[in-house]
């Protein structure tokens, strides 16, 4: 496995090598930013309500807003190519989307589901799962923002966006919410998540230690200091707990306390950034043993951001822990480990410590081909006991290339590797190779 990841880098600068590049500087901006330009430059606006009143900077500060996006993901859809403008450009409507076409092959061991999942990587090692093909239009979206501005209100947003995922490809509600000038009140990414510390990825499942998740929730976010430097936000969001009750000694209980979610955030040039996130859990079971009901605390917190050394190499890292957050975590959430028996003690369950970390580094070979490391760890950390077949520690290394030609279409190549270890200390791993193309409009 480290062999192939260390093949896999050394690849990466004759990879990218023989892709087309443009004589685009990238000494003042990245190439995330030098996209984005192309973008706001390209867009068709259709003005509403006769000929264009509005002067050129209202026009471009409305366009703007389609761009900020404290937790806009990698894999989410670009702004869209055709906006709806009042001629006052006052109001800003778009409707757009993204056809994302991605293929995979796995090969020296498999992961029997669509995403790249450690977790999900069978222990032992067996003959049934050495290699396996598949697709799948996963992720394509759709996605509908209108934007407005107030004299007293301020800017005021509402955004709907669904997306095909699971196995079947369902489609399904990703986001709904409306932003008034602080406020955010819907479903919308968890505030304990940091999409922008996560490096590109192709595979659909992402760095297995990301914190991750949509909630509905009441949010407040505020920029302020001289600059905007610093960037804090707080939340009260509905929980969703993975709670391990086996309804013969505990049994679970309806939700009946919110999670709080908390971050403070320095803001760095080219959108980089540090942030301290912080999560404060409640929980609540039944012991069947003694016919009583118990309340169980859970918290976590989280180090994360994005650093650019210079305009082409940038860095992201998250390290995040603590007890009772498993299902924020994307491995963990796969199973039940928010709550967990008590060891020998019969009708108790309690709150047991993850510990999760992802780093990675992008490489802007020109404006148009960049290629990204991405790394990533979980660890179970249980105060008792468990079964020798339970999980561990999961572990994953992907190498990609991306090409995008225009700036609304995008190619890449993706080699993974994965391992999952269980407590007995028996382990498996898995290799795969992601292709990807991508239209957004």
């Amino acid at each position: 496995m480290h062999r192939l990841c260390f093949l896999a880098v050394v690849l990466l600068p004759f990879m990218a090598s023989a892709l087309p590049t443009d004589t685009l500087t990238l000494a003042n901006a990245t190439g995330e930013e030098l996209r984005d330009q192309r973008l706001k430059e390209s867009h068709k606006i259709v003005s509403v309500g006769g000929e264009m009143t509005a002067s050129q900077d209202s026009v471009r500060q409305m366009v703007e807003l389609f761009y900020m996006d404290q937790f806009r993901h990698f894999q989410d859809p670009l702004a869209p190519y055709f906006m709806l403008m009042s001629k006052d450009a006052k109001v800003a409507m778009g409707l757009g989307g993204a056809v994302r076409m991605r293929a995979w092959g796995d090969f020296d061991g498999s992961v029997p589901v669509n995403g790249f999942i450690p977790y999900m990587i069978p222990v032992p090692k067996s003959p049934e799962h050495r290699s396996r093909v598949g697709g799948t239009p996963g992720g394509s979206a759709l996605f509908f923002r209108i934007i407005g501005r107030n004299a007293v209100l301020g800017d005021i947003t509402a955004y709907v966006q669904a997306d095909f995922s699971g196995e079947n490809n369902s489609f399904k509600l990703k986001k709904a919410y409306a932003t008034i000038h602080d406020w955010t009140v819907g479903y919308a990414s968890t505030t304990f998540s940091d999409a922008q510390a996560e490096t590109p990825m192709i595979d659909g499942g992402g760095q297995n230690g990301k914190c991750s998740r949509s909630s509905m929730l009441v949010r407040w976010m505020h920029d302020f200091g001289k600059s905007r430097k610093w960037t804090v936000a707080a939340s009260v969001e509905l929980p969703s707990s993975h709670v391990d009750a086996d309804g013969v000694m505990t049994k679970r209980l309806d939700e009946s306390r919110p999670d709080f979610a908390a971050f403070a955030q320095y803001n760095l040039p080219h959108n980089g950034h540090v942030r301290v996130s912080g999560i404060v859990r409640g929980f609540h079971y039944r012991d069947l043993m003694t016919e009583r009901n118990r309340s169980i605390n859970g918290w976590g917190v989280q180090l994360s951001g994005a650093v650019w050394a210079m305009p082409r190499w940038g860095f992201f890292y998250s390290l995040s822990g603590g007890k009772g957050y498993s299902s924020y975590t994307a491995d963990m959430s796969v199973g039940a480990y928010d709550l967990v028996a008590k060891g020998d003690t019969p009708g108790q369950l309690y709150a047991p410590e993850t510990r999760a970390a992802i780093l990675g580094t992008r490489y802007n070979f020109s404006s148009k081909v960049y290629s990204c490391v991405a790394l990533g760890e979980v660890r179970y950390c249980p105060d008792y006991e468990v079964a020798p077949t339970d999980y561990r520690r999961g572990r994953l290394c992907a190498v990609n290339v991306f090409w995008e030609p225009t700036t609304r279409l995008q190619a890449g190549v993706e080699v993974l590797m994965g391992q999952r270890q269980n407590f007995n200390r028996e382990s498996a791993s898995a290799h795969r190779v992601d292709v990807l193309f991508q239209f957004s409009f």
